[in-house]
C-alpha cells in the first residue's frame, strides 16, 4: 500500500460507510426502490440479472465517491504547495487539520446525541438547493431508460452531487488531507462500506427498524469522532499547542507522510 494511504483511516472511512448505510437508506432508498420496480422479477427472489444492476448501481456510486475525493485531495494538496511556497505551511496545515477535525467531530457528537442537525452542512442551506433539486430530475427522468442497462452506473454516480450529511464531512476531510490518492481511497472505502445496507434493500430487506437505525447512528457518531480526533490533535500540535496525541497503529499524519 503507498505510504500515503493510512491503513487505520481506511478501516474508519470503511465502518463510517457500514454504518451510515442505515442514513443511505433514507436518502439513496427511494431511488433504489424506483429503479428496482422497473426491473423484470419472477417474484421468487433476486435474479442474477438483479443483482448484475444492483452492484453496477454500486459500483458506479463508489467511484463517483472516489472521484470526487480525489479531487478535493488535489485542491487541498496544490493550497497547501502554495502555502509551503509562502513559508507559512505548517500553520496552514495546523489551522486545517483544527477546522476539519473540529466539523468530523461535531458531526459525530451530534450523531451520538442523537440531534441530526446536519442540515446546515450541506449546500441545499447556501441557497443552492435548485441546483441538487435539478440533479437529482435528472436521475429520476432518466431512471425508465438506465435500469435495465449498463448506464444504471451512472444513476449510482449521481449521488456523489447529492446532498448528503455523511458524504460531506468526508469530503472536507480529503480535502484538508490534501492528497489526492489517499482521498480516492478514503472515500472509495467509504462508498464500498454503504453498499451491503442499500444492495440488500434493494434486493432482499426492503426496510431496516427505526430503532436499528437510531443505533446504527449513534455508533456511527462514535465512528466520526474518532475520525475527527486524528486531524484534530495533529493540527493542534502543529500550531504549538500541548496535546496528548493517540496513537493510532499504522495511521501517520499527512505532514509526515513521504
Amino acid at each position: 500500500m503507498p505510504a500515503a494511504v493510512a491503513p487505520t483511516e481506511l478501516a474508519l472511512f470503511a465502518v463510517v460507510g457500514l454504518l451510515g448505510g442505515a442514513h443511505c437508506l433514507g436518502m439513496c432508498g427511494p431511488l433504489v426502490t424506483t429503479y428496482a420496480e422497473r426491473m423484470p422479477s419472477d417474484g421468487r427472489g433476486p435474479s442474477w440479472f438483479e443483482l448484475r444492476q444492483h452492484a453496477l448501481f454500486n459500483l458506479g456510486r463508489t467511484a463517483s465517491y472516489a472521484l470526487v475525493g480525489g479531487l478535493l485531495g488535489l485542491v487541498g494538496a496544490a493550497f497547501y504547495a502554495g502555502a509551503d511556497f509562502g513559508g507559512v505551511g505548517d500553520v496552514v496545515r495546523g489551522v486545517a487539520g483544527v477546522l476539519v477535525g473540529l466539523l468530523v467531530v461535531s458531526v459525530g457528537v451530534t450523531r451520538v446525541l442523537g440531534r441530526d442537525r446536519l442540515s446546515a452542512l450541506v449546500p441545499v442551506s447556501l441557497g443552492v438547493g435548485g441546483l441538487f433539486g435539478r440533479v437529482a430530475g435528472v436521475a429520476t427522468a432518466r431512471v425508465d431508460d438506465y435500469a435495465n442497462g449498463p448506464k444504471i452506473a451512472l444513476l449510482g454516480a449521481i449521488h456523489a452531487f447529492l446532498p448528503c450529511p455523511l458524504l460531506y464531512p468526508a469530503f472536507v476531510y480529503a480535502l484538508g488531507q490534501g492528497e489526492p490518492f489517499a482521498g480516492a481511497l478514503n472515500l472509495a472505502a467509504l462508498g464500498v462500506g454503504t453498499i451491503p445496507t442499500l444492495f440488500l434493500y434493494g434486493t432482499v430487506l426492503g426496510s431496516v427498524p427505526a430503532a436499528r437505525r437510531a443505533a446504527a447512528h449513534r455508533v456511527l457518531g462514535v465512528a466520526f469522532v474518532l475520525l475527527g480526533l486524528l486531524p484534530l490533535l495533529h493540527g493542534l500540535g502543529l500550531l504549538g499547542v500541548p496535546v496528548p496525541m493517540i496513537r493510532v497503529p499504522h495511521y501517520v499524519p499527512p505532514s509526515l507522510r513521504p
